[in-house]
């Protein structure tokens, strides 16, 4: 009886150091052209680009840049689970590994400057508009 409880002990201690060890950091870093615009992911403010965000799930991300004299960038990234986060692997990826492991992901975006409306422009495109209309 005795052993089968020290068995038992040991097997859940070594357990704990497995499941303790382990450890799978996921990064994402956005960088913009030019530098220090807003970006959003999935509608939540992340911070000023550069920036890098952990993340805990893979798949399709909203993306918003936005920045003072640019058109804002409405786009949408996908991001793809390597092989080692897929089934029956993503358990031995996150648990036996005994040095922390990060799984770094980086998008580039390029901001187009603001296009200035040229107000007599503007109002032909609506009188062209009326017209059309009719």
């Amino acid at each position: 009886m005795k052993r089968q409880i020290r068995f038992c002990l040991y097997t859940i201690a070594v357990l704990a150091c497995l499941i303790s060890s382990g450890c799978l950091e996921r990064q994402l870093t956005i960088k913009t052209e030019p530098t220090a615009a807003v970006v959003e992911l999935n509608d939540e403010e992340i911070g000023v680009s550069p920036v890098t965000v952990n993340f805990n799930w893979y798949g399709d991300y909203n993306v918003r840049i936005s920045k003072e004299g640019y058109e804002t960038l409405k786009t949408h990234r996908q991001l793809k689970a390597p092989w080692y986060d897929h089934f029956p692997f993503d358990f031995f990826a996150q648990i036996l590994p005994t040095e922390k492991k990060v799984d770094k992901y980086e998008w580039e975006f390029k901001l187009e400057p603001k296009k200035e409306v040229n107000r007599d422009q503007l109002i032909q495109d609506a009188l062209k508009l009326k017209e059309q209309s009719k």
